[in-house]
């Protein structure tokens, strides 16, 4: 299904362009905008027009795909609480597949909702290699007939799209999938550093860990990073911490224990702290080698 107005899509970071590739090589005619224009260039070569402004998408489009790091820059390109507010959002679709809190999301859904637009939760399970295949998951939460109508929009992105019911069920759902996401990768690290201390042959490990149950096309994924100290950017760690802060303040506010994710916070933030923001999250092995250094010396 093609369709026939422009989307706008905001947001041409690690996941935006690969995703937004996908919407133009599936024929979707597409109006882009960055802050950084530079990172728009390859959108524009592939058959996207990049909008000289933020008003021009806006005007040319319906529907708005906005893929962005906060709520700050969200409320920053909407001018949430702004004079044109309303003017960018009245009679228009916009679909945040960021990761935000369930709180900051009800709220943007509010006053979008208040000014005459409508507004949909769209976050994505998946990193960098997945989105450059189209192979994301996608999590729909939003009115019944707004969900049904995007989801042929986002099936060039996404291998299968879920639907979670109302706003903000696809964040809670995000959140509960990064939770073993984040858990599992640590887990991980750990037990590479475990078997490195102790001398084992680590191209052996990976083969054993690739051969059992547990293996998973993260665990390979992963296991190719450990092996050869490859730590380019999938998904950041600077990204995994705010993922991590996110579930933690979620489950306090819903009264939850979260005993593992309360750990991997902690240790991303180590992570982060060693200026390893935009290093891929395997990294926070290096942080778990610190602790160890560290016990070494005391």
């Amino acid at each position: 299904m093609i369709f026939p107005i422009p989307t706008g899509f905001i947001g041409i970071g690690t996941m935006g362009e690969p995703m937004a590739l996908n919407l133009v090589r599936a024929g979707t005619p597409l109006v882009v905008w960055n802050r950084t224009r530079e990172k728009s260039e390859p959108l524009e070569q592939a058959g996207a027009r990049v909008a000289d402004d933020i008003a021009d998408l806006f005007a040319a489009c319906e529907t708005i795909i906005l893929m962005l790091a906060d709520g700050a820059s969200t409320d920053a390109v909407l001018d949430r609480g702004g004079a044109d507010f309303s003017k960018r959002v009245a009679g228009r679709t916009i679909v945040a597949m960021g990761t935000v809190s369930a709180g900051y999301s009800n709220g943007l859904g509010a006053d979008i909702r208040a000014a005459g637009g409508r507004y949909v939760e769209a976050p994505v399970s998946g990193s960098r290699k997945p989105a450059e295949a189209g192979q994301l998951v996608g999590l729909l939460a939003g009115e019944a007939d707004d969900r049904a109508r995007l989801r042929p929009l986002l099936s060039p992105m996404c291998r299968e799209v879920f639907d979670c019911g109302p706003v903000p069920g696809a964040l809670h759902m995000k959140l509960a999938i990064n939770t073993f996401l984040i858990t599992l990768v640590t887990g991980f690290a750990e037990a590479s550093h475990f078997a490195a201390r102790h001398d084992l042959d680590m191209a052996r490990f990976v083969d054993i860990l690739n051969a059992g149950p547990m293996a998973s096309d993260v665990s390979r994924v992963k296991a190719e990073k450990i092996l050869h100290r490859d730590f380019a950017r999938q998904a950041g760690i600077s990204d995994v911490l705010k993922n991590s802060r996110l579930v933690v303040e979620a489950a306090r506010e819903a009264s939850i224990a979260s005993p593992l994710m309360d750990l991997c916070f902690a240790l991303y933030g180590e992570t982060e702290a060693l200026g390893l923001g935009e290093d891929d999250m395997i990294s926070v092995v290096r942080a778990i080698e610190e602790r160890t250094g560290a016990m070494a010396h005391a």
